[in-house]
């Protein structure tokens, strides 16, 4: 009997949630260019249960990972743009194209820990970088949050510790085709060398590069200690930024209600970018070690003679990039304001 009334329990479940898919009146399609091991994809599935569940099932998400819809930031945000894709998740780099201001994250030694960070992109900065990649995409892509993928970037190289600018002097530092990456290898005295992601391992292996500037879940998951990768020093000078962008015609379509939904699902989704490194930097470190690698803290000190060897870039940037001034001023404004508000919260939790 109550084997019975169990397997009458389970089909009316099935058949609910069955009817709750069919029920959706609305499907987003979200696409990543990444895999299911990446903070994205950890950030879409808290989104897709957020969105499906605060709906009552009348909406829905669809995940799509990797390249199967778009292969370039180029062309997704394209997709965007043209109302093919709903949601899209690129880097800095992959949308510099269209808006070359957003590059700001990846200037050095702004924001001190993920404290500042994760107060900044909460906050008006992000508000005001929409409207300004609004107006410039003709009101078609919109900006909806900016979480984390992949922690904070650190000088990684095959050749010595690195405790100083000075050691990075002469090494073949592999940055993206990108001006802004180089400009800050050629500013710590490094020689920046234009390499494709794919082909960094066999690079580091072979000479043709001897370091990097990446997260540590990213060195370990590509294995680059087995290509000679030994030496890893956590300054953290840029944060892996992660834009969350949405069409902006999809969105102004929806019902307020399904509006806030949205809005609320990408701040959950922001929420979990965040703390996804977090954890996973983890056991990459461990197994870092395990490997044979070798880690430094840089001191105080030490990062601030960083600091001031990558200054010209600020200027490069603010003269170079359209838009960079004022989105350089907007942006060292708001890690000012958080950098305030941390140390209130903690001189008031130390009471």
């Amino acid at each position: 009997m109550l084997k019975s009334m169990f397997k009458t329990l389970l089909l009316a479940s099935a058949l609910t949630i069955t009817g709750v898919a069919q029920a959706a009146d609305i499907t987003l399609r979200a696409t990543a260019n990444s895999n299911e091991n990446d903070e994205d994809y950890d950030g879409l599935v808290v989104f897709k249960n957020y969105i499906e569940n605060a709906s009552n099932g009348t909406m829905a998400v669809e995940l799509f990972m990797g390249t199967q819809l778009c292969a370039t930031g180029e062309e997704c945000l394209q997709g965007v743009a043209d109302g093919s894709l709903d949601v899209y998740i690129s880097t800095s780099g992959g949308a510099a194209g269209l808006f070359p201001y957003i590059q700001v994250l990846d200037l050095p030694y702004l924001m001190s820990d993920d404290r500042i960070a994760e107060e900044v992109l909460t906050g008006d900065f992000t508000r005001k970088l929409r409207e300004k990649a609004l107006a410039d995409s003709d009101n078609k892509i919109r900006l909806m949050t900016i979480g984390n993928t992949g922690g904070w970037r650190n000088y990684a190289n095959t050749k010595q510790p690195v405790k100083s600018p000075e050691d990075l002097k002469g090494l073949k530092m592999r940055t993206v085709p990108a001006d802004l990456p180089q400009q800050v290898a050629t500013a710590v005295g490094a020689a920046p060398t234009p390499i494709p992601w794919p082909e960094l391992f066999t690079s580091l292996q072979t000479g043709v590069v001897e370091g990097t500037a990446n997260g540590i879940t990213d060195i370990m998951s590509m294995k680059f200690p087995d290509a000679g990768l030994k030496y890893l020093t956590l300054d953290g000078h840029s944060y892996m930024g992660a834009f969350w962008w949405m069409s902006n015609d999809r969105f102004q379509g929806l019902t307020p209600e399904q509006k806030q939904i949205v809005v609320d699902g990408f701040a959950a989704l922001q929420q979990a970018t965040f703390a996804s490194p977090k954890r996973k930097e983890i056991a990459a470190y461990q197994d870092f070690l395990k490997a044979g690698g070798e880690i430094y803290v840089p001191t105080p000190a030490e990062k601030e003679a960083f600091k001031t060897s990558v200054s010209p870039v600020f200027d490069w940037f603010k003269t170079n990039v359209t838009g960079g001034a004022e989105v350089f001023d907007q942006f060292t404004a708001a890690v000012a304001d958080a950098q305030a508000k941390v140390d209130a919260d903690r001189a008031a939790d130390l009471n």
